[in-house]
């Protein structure tokens, strides 16, 4: 569980570098992106891109990028979620990856949505088990070759 109280925090210039420098399990990297990559997508689509450091104390635990109203199959399928999520290698199992859920459920909360979603790659050390532990429940589409999957944001 999480020891104090993490909160998020927006990239700045004062701590772009030390959120690039983010990295997780060697065996999780074919399963995320490095932060670095996610930060280019959010600046070519900043209208619905969230990224957000997760901090402790001052130290950086994670990073968590959401996405809100991003059209999917067609113009009146908007949808909202977590696009990425990187927790530290040192920092895993702490409560951190939940936090991250949590506080994109909360935004799209605060934005009128009633339900978030997901995608994931199928693997042994993929975010699979992580992500139905929290509620998510597979749609039956794929995107990209990822699984889809959706919670309640409530």
């Amino acid at each position: 569980m999480v020891a104090g109280v993490p909160k998020l925090v927006k990239i700045t210039e004062h701590n772009v570098e030390d959120a690039c420098r983010l990295t997780v399990r060697p065996e999780q990297e074919k399963y995320s992106s490095p932060v670095a990559w996610s930060l280019a997508e959010a600046y070519a689509q900043p209208e619905v891109a969230w990224p957000r450091l997760i901090l402790e104390g001052d130290e950086i635990v994670g990073f968590l990028m959401g996405f809100f109203d991003i059209e999917w199959d067609r113009p009146d399928d908007l949808r909202s979620g977590l696009w990425r999520l990187n927790i530290a290698a040192d920092q895993q199992g702490r409560g951190y990856g939940r936090f991250a859920v949590d506080a994109v459920r909360a935004e799209a909360r605060r934005r009128g949505h009633d339900r978030v979603y997901t995608t994931w790659e199928s693997g042994a050390d993929g975010p699979e088990e992580f992500y139905l532990k929290l509620g998510f429940r597979p749609t039956g589409e794929t995107s990209g070759g990822q699984v889809v999957a959706v919670r309640p944001a409530h």
